[in-house]
């Protein structure tokens, strides 16, 4: 059985159990015996302290928390676990943060199987070793069955700004470039293909991915960055109608340069979603200056996670706060965020 680093008394319980989750002997063994061992990072204070004392170093400090709960928890591409990683990861990039640590809080509901639990968090520790941002504190919590859909996960992000960067959207400046990093989409899709049972003429796996170094790089190379957004719930349209109402600019992008893959496409067409609402989990969108937009996107396509990235748009001085498409047959349409989630359930 991987993921185990004691025989006793884990394996005594196949299956979370309501007393793992009551502060004493089972919960101690849960943390000491699968938490530890998955997040455990050389430098990091595991003292059994109420809070972990982080050093951010220089710089102004990025605090971001995100909760999740998608279903199922194990999708093509990733789990609740790295998922849970990734969009804290990113939640902090976009506004130029360097994460430095994380925290999670768990929710895990009765009778969840302790080899998946094992499996989940081991991704999670796992991904957190590869981007470098330890999880540094916890907390863990267990409800009857049938009142979690096996898990949930919080996770808090602690981050370190650079003296002098400003990336928000209120300094969008008319003629700015719309830069989207890759196609867009594959999670959702990716999520909604395992819950269905389904496949769209080809395999879809979730873009989920630290976006952390693209950007760092992005602001290393002088790249003046106006504004970024994740393309999370709601995914391209709704981050650009939330940057254009926070900016007061308006903003126009060509639908015929968003790249959306086949399978994507295929799958809105199935379930009559539109591609340009339908979440990811390692794109994002940055407004730069235009003459910064050509080696924007180079230094994006330079990263696997950033395959793809190209120029679909830009900031006009017509229709303040509004989003308008240019269609692939040359008309004009308003885009609007969507009144609900469209695919809930995916992060």
């Amino acid at each position: 059985m991987t993921g185990w680093h004691c025989p006793r008394p884990l394996r005594d319980h196949p299956r979370v159990t309501l007393g793992h989750g009551g502060g004493g002997a089972l919960t101690d063994d849960l943390i000491t015996h699968l938490f530890e061992p998955a997040f455990g990072i050389d430098g990091v204070d595991r003292a059994r302290n109420d809070a972990a004392i982080v050093v951010p170093g220089s710089g102004r400090v990025a605090v971001t928390t995100d909760g999740h709960v998608v279903q199922p928890l194990e999708f093509p591409g990733g789990t609740i676990g790295d998922l849970a990683v990734n969009g804290t990861i990113n939640d902090l990039a976009m506004v130029g943060a360097e994460p430095v640590a994380l925290t999670a809080a768990f929710v895990l509901e009765e009778g969840l199987e302790m080899e998946r639990l094992a499996r989940l968090v081991e991704r999670m520790g796992a991904a957190a070793s590869a981007a470098n941002v330890p999880v540094v504190a916890g907390d863990t919590k267990v409800v009857g069955a049938g009142q979690a859909d096996g898990m949930y996960i919080t996770t808090t992000g602690i981050g370190r700004v650079p003296d002098g960067l400003d990336i928000r959207p209120e300094r969008l400046t008319v003629g700015d470039r719309i830069l989207v990093s890759g196609p867009i989409g594959l999670h959702g899709i990716a999520v909604l293909s395992r819950r269905e049972g389904m496949e769209f003429g080809a395999p879809v796996y979730s873009d989920t991915a630290p976006l952390h170094r693209v950007v760092a790089d992005l602001i290393r190379a002088g790249i003046d960055v106006r504004a970024m957004r994740d393309l999370t719930r709601g995914g391209f349209a709704t981050a650009l109608c939330e940057i254009a109402v926070d900016s007061g600019h308006g903003i126009a992008f060509d639908e015929g340069r968003v790249p959306i893959p086949e399978p994507v496409a295929a799958a809105c067409g199935v379930f009559g979603l539109e591609p340009f609402h339908v979440a990811c989990e390692g794109r994002f969108v940055a407004f730069v200056a235009p003459s910064d937009a050509d080696a924007a996107t180079a230094i994006i396509n330079s990263h696997d996670e950033g395959t793809g990235a190209c120029v679909v748009g830009e900031v006009v001085a017509d229709h303040p706060g509004r989003v308008v498409a240019r269609t692939r047959l040359g008309a004009r349409r308003v885009v609007e965020r969507p009144l609900g989630e469209s695919l809930p359930r995916i992060c």
